[in-house]
């Protein structure tokens, strides 16, 4: 298989993390898709995507118990002056 982007040749099933934004936060789906290694273009089958899609209806839907891994911060200058 060649990279329909770049025209590579080396693409590789990597497990990667897509994103999913819920209200502020942003919520990680660990899944394994093809990726050409040489410009990063990820390659989705019908299963991943119908995954994905299932995932997130239920997040838009339902109260999913999530694992919290980490926080993101914004500084205010206005709250230091």
């Amino acid at each position: 298989m060649k990279c329909v982007i770049c025209h590579g040749d080396e693409i590789k099933v990597t497990d990667v993390k897509e994103e999913f934004p819920v209200g502020n936060d942003i919520v990680y789906i660990p899944v394994k898709v093809p990726v050409c290694k040489t410009c990063g273009e990820r390659y989705y089958d019908r299963r991943t995507v119908q995954f994905l899609e299932e995932v997130e209806d239920k997040l838009v839907k339902t109260k999913v118990e999530l694992k919290e891994v980490g926080k993101v911060l914004m500084y205010e200058a206005s709250a230091s002056l």
